[in-house]
């Protein structure tokens, strides 16, 4: 008998003390919002015109795994690694994985854009970035710039400069 006793007589404190058996929950901290172009922050919402004409929009890529590439006719380290892009398309493509070129404007072509993505086998869709867009992807510090996006559209690598194809599957072959 003297153990119910015990236990009534510790609720009773915890109600007498004001407190409850089960602690409120209060609610879970405010995460702080993830700057553009940063790790965990989201593909923006953009539609561009390729270099074809042909109308590119966010709204196409959903659901797919996206490498977005910032290049120029006269960036050397672009001409390297955009070759590569175009093999990873071919390999996954069919698997959810789409590219994307963006081109900067901001010197003149070394050569004409198209007649350059030709010449070095790029066949995925490249249009020009103009100054809104580089700002919603959080601003460009260097070419070549690469982002990786999962397919909830969720950046998961970005590099500055130029990176090896291998570098770049090893990190997309987990988003697939």
């Amino acid at each position: 008998m003297l153990k119910p006793c015990l236990f009534f007589l510790s609720l009773a404190g915890v109600s007498l003390a004001g407190g409850s058996p089960h602690p409120a929950s209060s609610p879970p901290p405010k995460q702080p919002e993830i700057a553009a172009g940063e790790i965990g922050s989201h593909l923006p919402e953009f539609s561009v015109k390729d270099l074809q004409g042909r109308e590119i929009s966010s709204a196409d890529l959903r659901g797919k795994v996206v490498l977005v590439d910032f290049w120029a006719t006269w960036c050397q380290p672009c001409k390297k690694e955009m070759p590569g892009y175009q093999k990873l398309l071919d390999l996954y493509g069919s698997r959810g994985f789409a590219v994307i070129g963006f081109k900067f404007d901001t010197m003149m072509d070394m050569e004409d854009p198209v007649q350059f993505a030709k010449k070095i086998g790029v066949r995925y869709p490249l249009a020009v970035a103009p100054d809104d867009l580089k700002q919603k992807f959080g601003g460009i510090e260097g070419l070549p710039t690469t982002m990786l996006f999962d397919r909830q559209g969720i950046l998961r690598k970005k590099v500055v400069g130029f990176e090896y194809t291998d570098a770049l599957e090893s990190a997309l072959k987990p988003l697939l």
